[in-house]
């Protein structure tokens, strides 16, 4: 095992040649391009065996990935924001052709207004399309997760792509230590990639549920997926274990940090619970029971564990790095529909933040756990809040009188 620090687009692409990927079908976008430039260099001075090609747009790349995985080739490719997006057809594709693969999402906001800083709406946009998604806070648990996604991916009771997703800026370009463990210990633990019934090749046809299919058929296959999805919650709890024992990291599919004894937890995804875990010690420091709750695995749904670590407390401060329009925060909701009507369940409390890459400071995180034990002493949730300062407001309101101002000079 070697450690050395490296950004998280470098620990992903570590991921891949641990791997041992056959194919990457690339297309660039920021700020994923790192990933493919380091692959590609390693290609070139041979020190990992894999064909990449260069597609014409995001929509012709994950084509690509899933009919060579559809094939038997273990394929893995990169993408971000609007190439998401552009993609999302052929994600639902895929998924249905029970392709596994690995796709890398480096998360960033989604236009307009037009940024290339990170937010969560991209990859929440995924959540239906049937590819699982491993969501990271560290670079190192970019890499493992990487790892993990090969094995979730290709496990004959599940048998579908898996997004990994790290925020852009944040871990795509931040270098920390990185241990990057031995070549023949990974090996051990991926396999050589076993397609099975997928395998498709000519002189033997298969049924993968391709073709045009009335209401009947097209309800079957499509809630095998579901149930595929499903059976990824029991396949990553033992590959999760199978890991720990390689390797000596934990990763569950939901972290826990501090929450036996807590009466109020922060509920988050992605990088900035790394923050979060420093507010909780913060506070615990000053007297308040507080923890942290973090889904690694957001698809499937890893429900009855959030019901078990949420059952008990008093509040939950839910922080969405993402905004559903006309709904508010994705984990919010999907986390209001988990706790409903049990008993015990916590006054969640919404607060969206970290739009576009604004940071959320921790003097905020504080605030937040104030706000969420008071509505937990009333008994009743507010209504969701923006994180943003009265500064900020007053540095927009500037910027929209310099607009109208130079509107009104061109009119004149």
């Amino acid at each position: 095992m070697t450690r050395t620090l490296m950004t998280g687009n470098a620990a992903a692409a570590w991921g891949a040649r641990l791997a041992q990927v056959e194919y990457l079908p690339a297309f660039p976008i920021t700020p994923q391009t790192e990933i493919i430039e380091t692959i590609a260099k390693w290609i070139d001075t041979g020190d990992m065996d894999c064909r990449m090609v260069t597609m014409d747009s995001e929509h012709s790349m994950i084509t690509a990935a899933g009919a060579a995985a559809a094939t038997g080739v273990r394929v893995f490719s990169a993408t971000s924001s609007q190439g998401l997006l552009y993609a999302m057809e052929m994600l639902y594709t895929v998924a249905g052709w029970r392709a596994p693969l690995v796709l890398m999402n480096v998360s960033r906001g989604l236009s307009a207004p037009l940024t290339l800083e990170s937010d969560h709406n991209d990859i929440m946009a995924a959540r239906d399309s049937g590819f699982l998604q491993i969501h990271c806070a560290t670079c190192q648990e970019v890499l493992d997760s990487v790892l993990l996604a090969y094995r979730l991916a290709e496990d004959k009771r599940v048998r579908l792509p898996v997004i990994v997703n790290l925020d852009g800026f944040y871990l795509s370009f931040t270098r920390e230590p990185v241990a990057i463990p031995d070549a023949d210990t990974v090996h051990r633990f991926i396999g050589p990639f076993e397609p099975g019934t997928i395998s498709f090749r000519a002189s033997t046809p298969v049924s993968q549920a391709v073709a045009v299919l009335g209401g009947t058929p097209y309800s079957y296959f499509r809630f095998e997926v579901h149930l595929a999805s499903l059976n990824g919650l029991a396949a990553y709890d033992e590959i999760a274990g199978e890991f720990t024992e390689a390797f000596g990291r934990n990763h569950e599919a939901v972290e826990a940090y501090h929450t036996d004894d807590a009466d109020l937890v922060f509920v988050m995804v992605g990088s900035f619970a790394t923050k979060a875990r420093e507010a909780v010690d913060r506070l615990r420091q000053a007297g308040w029971k507080v923890g942290l709750v973090r889904p690694r695995l957001l698809r499937p749904f890893p429900e009855a564990r959030l019901r078990e670590l949420l059952t008990g407390k008093r509040g939950a401060a839910v922080i969405d790095q993402n905004l559903s329009m006309g709904k508010g925060g994705v984990l919010h909701t999907e986390l209001a529909s988990a706790l409903y009507g049990r008993p015990g369940a916590p006054v969640l409390v919404s607060f969206i933040g970290g739009l576009g890459g604004r940071d959320i400071a921790l003097e905020e995180l504080f605030e937040m756990a104030k706000v969420t034990r008071q509505a937990a002493d009333e008994g009743q949730a507010p209504a969701p809040r923006l994180l943003f300062t009265a500064d900020e407001l007053r540095e927009v309101r500037k910027l929209q009188a310099i607009a109208q101002v130079e509107r009104q000079r061109l009119k004149d």
